[in-house]
């Protein structure tokens, strides 16, 4: 029921985010921002001193190994609520550091339980204590990420604007401290993150996407992702308005079709094996009704498959119902990308696009679908974006499986 739950609440908020593009088209929430700039040192802190907590472990590998880490980040206030009265307060970080960056968001809840779960509006940095409100999955258990400012410039403390914040950290730094905590446990001080104005532009055009650029060594829940994903589709997405005026006089490129469409219905799961014990499963059509819901026998298997013009001929529905149709290869990156137009008629047909990609710990696959045409495309997008959801998380699991046994090798 949770599963159902959150799946439907994360498309109410993308029908939310959709409503609040067409007033602010650039970004629906956080509209103006501060772009930051500093390091996060964990473990050792100012002075040369030692946390008192380095013995405590998250089970997350950015934040139990000592280090340093470069960090860019943006300040904003949520709701643009004008000044003097207090809202939300936002601070994205990302770290740069390996193949592809981590980002964290915060906001303004309290520290204490059930207070670090709840948003609160605040207008001074000095008073106010940032969280990731939802947790990451850790190796030892869920956890939570906070900051609270230790040093700020007395400018600074008021956050009744950007402008404001921008001119006091231009010469002097904010210093805050990064705490973990299990979602019913005490803050855990692990490190400190330091930030100054960046030099250029006031704002960073820069999209924050903690769903898809996880710490490593962390994952999302899946009920915590259900919930974002789609709200941050929408948010990042570009429409002609949230364009520059030189880039709208510029030719439009053309799209690759693996570019998976935000108004898809996608979900994403990290395999603890490589992308190409994955992609044997894929390639391998045979396979196909094993690990895809919905497919109840394969009838044949070009020989193309699975490069583009591949058919896989298979049956859909449980015996004695079944439909006989196919399935075609629309585009294919061997060990990337795959698009398919599965077929189930008179149901209809369907766009799917699955990626992969390597991440330190195995491989992201990513599963994007959405109905094309027949009567599953007349169904409303926000009943059949959580349906087709919560059965591609099921084939998520299976190809798990499938490639960690060696099916396909």
């Amino acid at each position: 029921m949770a599963f159902h739950l959150s799946s439907l609440t994360g498309a109410a908020f993308g029908q939310l985010f959709r409503t609040l593009k067409t007033v602010r088209p650039e970004r629906p929430i956080h509209p103006r921002g501060v772009a930051l700039k500093g390091v996060v040192q964990i473990r050792d802190l100012p002075g040369g001193e030692r946390d008192h907590n380095a013995s405590a472990r998250s089970g997350i590998d950015w934040i139990d190994n000592p280090g340093q880490h470069p960090a860019i980040a943006r300040f904003s206030r949520s709701v643009g609520i004008p000044a003097p009265f207090p809202d939300i307060l936002g601070l994205a970080l990302r770290l740069p550091d390996g193949l592809r960056p981590a980002d964290v968001l915060f906001a303004t809840t309290g520290l204490s339980v059930p207070g670090r779960f709840v948003l609160l509006p605040h207008r001074n940095l000095n008073k106010a204590a940032f969280t990731t409100l939802m947790p990451y999955r850790g190796a030892l258990g869920p956890v939570l990420l906070a900051l609270e400012t230790i040093q700020v410039p007395e400018g600074a403390r008021s956050a009744d604007t950007e402008r404001a914040l921008e001119h006091s950290l231009a010469g002097a730094e904010w210093v805050l401290a990064l705490s973990f905590a299990r979602p019913g446990g005490p803050w855990q001080r692990f490190g400190t993150l330091t930030l100054k104005a960046e030099a250029g532009p006031t704002d960073t055009d820069s999209r924050f996407d903690p769903v898809r650029n996880v710490l490593p060594g962390a994952e999302t829940y899946g009920w915590a992702r259900r919930l974002r994903e789609r709200s941050y589709a929408v948010a990042q997405s570009r429409t002609d308005r949230s364009l520059p005026t030189e880039e709208l006089r510029l030719p439009r490129p053309h799209k690759s079709k693996k570019k998976v469409s935000t108004e898809m219905a996608t979900v994403s799961k990290t395999f603890l094996t490589p992308p190409a014990d994955v992609w044997n499963v894929i390639a391998d059509g045979w396979l196909y009704s094993g690990w895809v819901v919905g497919a109840s026998r394969i009838r044949d298997v070009d020989a193309l498959w699975p490069a583009v013009d591949g058919v896989l001929h298979h049956s859909v529905g449980a015996w004695p119902l079944l439909i006989n149709d196919k399935t075609v290869v629309t585009a294919s990156d061997p060990g990337k990308s795959i698009e398919l137009i599965a077929r189930g008629w008179p149901l209809g047909e369907a766009k799917v696009v699955i990626t992969l990609e390597p991440v330190e710990s195995g491989c992201r696959v990513s599963i994007a679908e959405d109905a094309i045409k027949g009567p599953g495309s007349l169904i409303p997008k926000f009943i059949r974006d959580p349906l087709i959801s919560v059965r591609n998380t099921e084939t998520l699991n299976r190809l798990e499986l499938m490639a960690a046994g060696g099916a396909g090798n």
